[in-house]
């Protein structure tokens, strides 16, 4: 039978990993590993003690992984206790702590005692790749379900963020209204925009796009160790996804039970929007997970078809007659009774290029006499959309609107006139 929590898992983590290696006689020693923040308190830093002790109101000196030296004192020690921070007065080596009053301090940086000051080596923190635009939402329903809606709110917010987040970063753009964001992947800018929906914040962003360096060799792109486990059924589909999207084969393995185990060499940008192709011609089964590689020369162009969008016409609410008539253009995103504004994506076309629908069209009423039928009976399932799911939806020249309440999908440019004659300028030329 399935145990109801972890604890056969703890249990044999304390039975069969062995103890860290200590020194409680030694000199105080902590490698910073990870940082909070407290509105109360400012940065905490968290690590193992590995030698020594730490004490509340101790001094400290605060090494840098360039060898830097700044004097230092502990305002408070902490120790984690159900997945609380506990104030304690002393804590000996071997103890997972956060340590408050240190206002610089780093992840990689090492707390020593300042009579025997011996730095630890230093962890690095992986650089960005991946990068996203984050705007206040201008969208006909602005204003409506958030909390925070104002471009100071949502700086003010992004720039807290950055003091917990050390691989994020945050800059500025031409418009008082609008910020680049950059992060370890796609990944970890959806935690963020999880994370600040559920804070009540309101804003708009752009589809991820991979960060590239320029060098003497040409230009650079980040690339992706990828390591995939699928049954040996799904392998011919998985490695010919991989394939279209420049992945090189390091390595590969089979297990006895069926199971592929494959190592590759892939382009970030070519992991943009994998996982939901991938997850459905494996049937749900296949599982892969990444580590960042190192900069690469431009490995080429990557060819991958995207179907259109289906565009609302004009606002309203969606009715189940024009559904009908319509969901032999696509698959829909919307349902009936949702309110909906011109420009809004609704769906996506079985073709490439967009279609304008009304989703918003009513039957007309008659005088005429039929048997009674259920509207709905004829309409296909909406299909259901995740944060992950509408991220990896997302077209150049689209924005997800991210509420408390709702995912939304819209075009930049709403007006359908507009787009009209940005298209037909874009196929004269």
């Amino acid at each position: 039978a399935l145990e109801s929590d972890l604890t056969p898992l703890f249990d044999t983590i304390l039975a069969h990993l062995p103890a860290p290696l200590v020194d409680p006689a030694g000199p105080t020693q902590m490698l910073v590993t990870t940082i909070e923040y407290s509105s109360y308190v400012g940065k905490i830093a968290i690590g193992r003690l590995r030698s020594g002790r730490m004490r509340t109101g101790q001094s400290i000196v605060q090494i840098t992984p360039e060898g830097e030296m700044l004097p230092g004192k502990v305002s408070q020690v902490y120790t984690f206790r159900n997945l609380q921070r506990q104030p304690e007065d002393e804590v000996e080596a071997g103890n997972i702590i956060a340590v408050a009053g240190i206002p610089d301090v780093g992840i990689g940086d090492t707390l020593a005692d300042p009579n025997d000051p011996r730095p630890l080596p230093p962890i690095t923190v992986e650089e960005p790749t991946v990068r996203m635009t984050f705007s206040i939402n201008d969208s006909p329903f602005a204003g409506r379900e958030g909390k925070y809606v104002t471009s100071r709110q949502l700086r003010q917010r992004l720039m807290d963020e950055l003091e917990r987040n050390v691989a994020l970063r945050v800059s500025d753009t031409g418009s008082a209204s609008e910020w680049l964001v950059a992060g370890r992947g796609e990944l970890h800018l959806a935690i963020l925009i999880e994370t600040m929906r559920r804070e009540g914040y309101e804003f708009a962003v752009s589809r991820p796009e991979v960060i590239f360096r320029e060098s003497d060799a040409g230009l650079l792109e980040p690339m992706e160790q990828v390591f995939v486990e699928v049954h040996s059924d799904h392998l011919g589909a998985a490695s010919e996804m991989l394939g279209k999207r420049r992945a090189v084969l390091q390595n590969m393995r089979y297990g006895e039970d069926g199971t592929v185990y494959a190592e590759y060499i892939v382009p970030t940008r070519g992991l943009l929007g994998f996982r939901q192709p991938f997850l459905t011609a494996t049937r749900g089964t296949g599982i892969f997970h990444t580590l960042f590689h190192g900069y690469e020369p431009y490995a080429g162009d990557i060819d991958t078809f995207e179907n259109g969008a289906l565009v609302a016409l004009e606002a309203g609410q969606v009715k189940t007659y024009a559904l009908q008539n319509l969901q032999q253009r696509g698959s829909f995103i919307v349902q009936p009774g949702d309110e909906v504004y011109s420009g809004q994506v609704v769906g996506e076309h079985i073709r490439e290029e967009d279609l304008t629908v009304n989703v918003c069209k009513a039957k007309q009423l008659t005088n005429y006499r039929e048997k009674p039928k259920q509207d709905g009976d004829n309409v296909n399932a909406m299909r259901q959309m995740s944060l992950d799911d509408a991220i990896q939806f997302l077209r150049d020249d689209e924005l997800l609107e991210v509420t408390p309440v709702a995912l939304r999908i819209r075009k930049k440019e709403l007006r359908h006139e507009v787009r009209q004659r940005a298209a037909k300028k874009a196929r004269l030329e």
